[in-house]
């Protein structure tokens, strides 16, 4: 059946009781299946999957990808199959719901892991135990959900909030069962086509893969004589400089500095090339107007001025030039600043998010005799009014033991917590966006002022209110397509909460092999975080943020404060042109920093795959709906970056991890 909805007037002018009078008679699906054991594990499993992807795409490009309809896709298709082999009975509509939630949920968990808790291993160079990362994330995941309870009941029963992300997700789901399944098949079976071409391609990248594959299960070293596997350099310009090396043929440079050590490479990168379809033709420009601007014009002029110059490292030796270096040295701070002031311009020149404070303390409407209608079903509030001050206590409890915050700025980074979670919700209900970076560097900002010389009092309290804010937000965002198809508001919430569980259980053991692996002597080290290939931009940022509140401008050299005070003015000019042009300026000011401290490959790798998807949306967007090309290009998109994505991403973390276990 058709979505139902209430009109503006009803929303209006009904009571609560009223409007959960009506959806309980209209919309509730209380005899249909939910949070079945299928649904609980599928969105188990692939909330795991999903996560563990995320925080390999959010290693390499700082972004937070979305899994909600990329999970619905994915169990549409897979139940179907199993219904047509005859393994499985029908999955119904809600029990895809459920696993979205699940998944979703999972998805958020990957944000500590690619910007606080690096930003802080790398300030402080101390490794905090996994499990004590898994307590302190869960812990604080879980207050976001009971901070949730009594805002859901506000913003989605009552004020009928739109919820954009979740409406879109509920839209889709009533597509795919009660109006054209034939639509969700496809992109399913394109999403797997698209996956395992990735996957190939990138097998074919992977040295350890290829190791596997000859050394241990061909045996080509023992009968070939092969010492080492072949495989396809990721960096295609290595071919040329191998060619260069041998012919004496003629070494790209500027300003006499190699192309190789400013970090300007080709790299063949599906999960780059899906990521730019993801982020658009103006966000990917923007990058690559901070990449050319910093590594093509900036970073070689520095360094020919001395500016950026070889140093002495830990061990003695000179540490060469690199990407990593430039960054480090010299551009991380124009970078971060650009990025940080846009960040926050954009936050506050939406004040429609802030209206959500007045909303706390708005009266109650009249519920007819008080009685509560959904009270069987909904989540009791006493729940949120026990949990809420007991896992806040945890939270500071952890803060401090795990991290060393001192006691009373972990208590007081619970005040600002709150405050932004609300912030946040919010703006989540009414634009999909959670303004985590501006709204995290204002608690970065105000408890850096109150103790600058530990950076974990900036740093943690700064990371609690993002992933507090990004679970109850993304909560009421999963319950809002629950909402308007008939679902068990319960059953959402301890899916939700499977899902902290499973982001959390799937992802910290991947980052230790991936980011944090032992060396020889059984010893991790924090230097292995930031590499060529995974550059953690999100969480550069946090560490240059840190370190501007410890150290202020004083180990800055002249060059790099006149680039911040350009790259602030930039950014206001950037912004205000975006508001009065109505976001139709074409560039974003927060892009071209994080081109800055983005691999060069990476960027250029993102911006053909969004000229590419943006040539064909242009060339297939006018075509007739049924049209193969705009099935694929415009109806599919999605599908298909996700099936680069995840194809690619996944045979990467693989890859790593024969890597280190080999």
């Amino acid at each position: 059946m058709a979505i139902q909805q209430l009109n503006e007037t009803q929303i209006q002018t009904w009571t609560r009781h009223q409007k959960d009078q009506w959806w309980l008679e209209k919309v509730f699906r209380g005899d249909m299946a939910q949070l079945s054991w299928r649904s609980g594990l599928s969105g188990f499993l692939l909330g795991g999957i999903l996560s563990a992807t995320a925080m390999y795409i959010g290693a390499k490009t700082g972004i937070s990808i979305g899994v909600n309809l990329i999970s619905v896709i994915l169990a549409f298709g897979i139940f179907k199959a199993l219904e047509s082999a005859g393994l499985s009975k029908d999955f119904t509509i809600l029990e895809n719901n459920c696993t979205q939630s699940i998944a979703t949920s999972a998805g958020y968990m990957t944000m500590p892991l690619v910007a606080c808790l690096p930003a802080y291993m790398m300030i402080t160079e101390i490794i905090p135990s996994w499990w004590q990362m898994l307590i302190w994330m869960v812990v604080i995941a879980i207050l976001g959900v009971l901070l949730a309870f009594p805002l859901k009941r506000r913003f989605i029963n009552e004020e009928q909030l739109p919820f954009p992300e979740g409406n879109a997700c509920g839209v889709v789901l009533d597509t795919l069962y009660n109006g054209d399944a034939g639509s969700g098949i496809f992109k399913a079976k394109l999403l797997a086509k698209v996956c395992l071409w990735a996957a190939a391609l990138q097998v074919i990248v992977s040295d350890g893969w290829m190791k596997l594959l000859q050394f241990k299960l061909l045996r080509l070293d023992q009968w070939a004589g092969l010492s080492e596997p072949w495989y396809l350099k990721e960096r295609l310009d290595t071919y040329y400089y191998l060619a260069a090396v041998k012919y004496d043929l003629w070494i790209p440079k500027i300003l006499g500095v190699d192309f190789r050590t400013l970090g300007l490479r080709f790299t063949l990168d599906a999960a780059m090339l899906g990521v730019g379809a993801l982020m658009g033709i103006r966000v990917a420009t923007s990058c690559l107007i901070g990449t050319v601007l910093n590594f093509a014009i900036l970073g070689p002029i520095m360094i020919s001025r001395g500016d950026i110059a070889q140093r002495m490292g830990l061990d003695g030796k000179l540490v060469p030039l690199s990407r990593i270096e430039i960054v480090n040295q010299w551009s991380l701070w124009w970078g971060i600043v650009i990025m940080v002031v846009a960040a926050l311009i954009s936050l506050f020149a939406k004040p429609e998010i802030f209206k959500g404070l007045s909303r706390l303390f708005k009266k109650e409407p009249d519920t007819d005799q008080g009685k509560d209608v959904l009270a069987h079903i909904e989540v009791p509030l006493w729940i949120s009014y026990l949990g809420v001050p007991v896992f806040s206590l945890l939270g500071v409890w952890a803060t401090h033991t795990f991290f060393g915050v001192p006691w009373l700025f972990a208590f007081i980074s619970l005040a600002l917590v709150y405050l932004l979670t609300v912030i946040c919700i919010n703006s989540m209900a009414l634009t999909s966006w959670i303004p985590t970076s501006g709204l995290s560097k204002i608690t970065q900002f105000s408890m850096g002022a109150l103790d600058r010389s530990n950076p974990a009092t900036n740093l943690i309290p700064a990371g609690m209110s993002a992933e507090v804010a990004s679970s109850a937000a993304s909560l009421l965002s999963d319950i809002k397509p629950g909402y308007m198809l008939g679902a068990k508001p319960r059953h959402q919430v301890l899916g939700h909460l499977i899902g902290i569980f499973s982001g959390t259980l799937a992802c910290i053991p991947v980052y230790f092999l991936l980011f944090l692996p032992p060396d020889a002597n059984g010893v991790r080290n924090t230097a292995t975080i930031v590499t060529d290939q995974f550059a953690f931009p999100a969480a550069m940022q946090w560490k240059g943020v840190a370190e501007l509140i410890g150290h202020g401008f004083n180990n800055l050299s002249h060059s790099a404060i006149i680039s911040i005070v350009v790259a602030a003015i930039a950014a206001v000019l950037i912004e205000t042109a975006t508001i009065i042009s109505k976001g139709k300026f074409p560039i974003s000011a927060v892009s071209i920093g994080l081109g800055v401290v983005l691999p060069p490959e990476a960027v250029l790798a993102m911006w053909i795959g969004a000229f590419v998807f943006w040539l064909m949306d242009s060339k297939h967007k006018h075509s007739p709906k049924d049209s193969k090309g705009y099935k694929v290009w415009i109806d599919g998109m999605q599908a298909v970056a996700a099936g680069l994505l995840a194809g690619s991403a996944l045979i990467g973390i693989g890859n790593a991890m024969i890597n280190v276990l080999m």
